[in-house]
């Protein structure tokens, strides 16, 4: 059972490299990188609790010490997986992604927090489908979101309440972004993350979503949402240049990420529904070097 837990932590893992953005690069101190890739194995794995994505067998129902035939049963895994971060902060873990996060969170001295905000994302997700408004969707972000960009600023000791806050405008940019990219996917899930009223504004209907390619309404909705992304991303921008070194490169491909995915939707004409728009290497590159170029900010 340990081998076959080892199996699925590394599969956890290995999804940093299908990620809008980067993780932990190479050029980061080696410390960095470990902690950076234990938070990240963390997020990842609440999101496939939330959105039903484990890998069958219930490894890591036994792992949280549920049956493992209650692997479909998301309320309880998330609860169970609530118990077990807990013990991250005053016990020991079962589950093999907490049990590499606990040497992280003492390191760092990590707060409970963030890694709750995670969890309450995902139990949202089992009880909300629908946003009504911008400002709903928002506060989703905060949950779903910005507690990444806190803890990567927490791992890497420069936390200040102007960088926090600029954090928070980059990370629900990425957010959005997602969702924009995702639309297809979510509605499988029976979720649409574009706010009802805006829908509205446009005549879009649900059952256009539906559709194997996005009409003149559709994609009228995605460029309105793809430019509040786009706004959001250039508030939060100057954290780039608030910080020095190797960080500075990191937030730097955090914010060209989601600079390269949004000309990737707009280069598809904001057709998202045959899939998610992608954007190549070299288009997040050159992203990354018209991030840098300007010193933005200071912290």
């Amino acid at each position: 059972m340990r081998r076959s837990a080892d199996v699925q932590e590394r599969a956890t893992l290995d999804k940093a490299a299908d990620e809008n953005f980067p993780v932990a690069p190479f050029f980061l101190p080696r410390a960095w990188r470990e902690d950076l890739m234990a938070v990240y194995g963390f997020a990842r794995l609440v999101d496939d609790i939330g959105d039903g994505d484990l890998a069958p067998g219930g490894a890591d129902a036994l792992a949280l010490g549920l049956d493992p035939g209650r692997s479909d049963d998301r309320v309880a895994m998330l609860d169970a997986f609530e118990t077990d971060l807990r013990k991250v902060f005053d016990g020991r873990p079962g589950h093999p992604l907490l049990q590499r996060l606990q040497p992280t969170v003492r390191r760092r001295a990590l707060t409970p927090e963030p890694f709750l905000g995670l969890i309450a994302a995902n139990r949202q997700d089992q009880l909300v489908s629908r946003y009504e408004t911008y400002d709903d969707l928002l506060a989703y972000c905060e949950l779903s979101a910005n507690p990444v960009g806190r803890l990567v600023l927490a791992v890497t000791g420069t936390e200040t309440p102007e960088r926090v806050r600029r954090s928070d405008a980059v990370c629900t940019a990425l957010q959005i972004v997602e969702h924009l990219q995702d639309v297809s996917e979510d509605l499988a899930r029976d979720r649409i993350y574009l706010p009802a009223e805006d829908m509205k504004r446009c005549s879009v209907q649900e059952s256009d979503l539906a559709r194997p390619h996005a009409g003149a309404a559709v994609r009228s909705l995605i460029a309105y949402e793809a430019e509040r992304a786009r706004d959001l991303l250039n508030e939060g921008t100057p954290l780039v240049g608030s910080v020095h070194g190797r960080l500075k490169l990191l937030l730097a491909g955090f914010v060209a990420g989601g600079r390269a995915a949004l000309r990737a939707i707009a280069a598809a004409e904001y057709d998202v529904l045959p899939g998610p728009p992608k954007p190549t290497k070299p288009q997040l590159l050159r992203e990354v070097g018209a991030v840098l170029r300007p010193d933005r900010g200071e912290g």
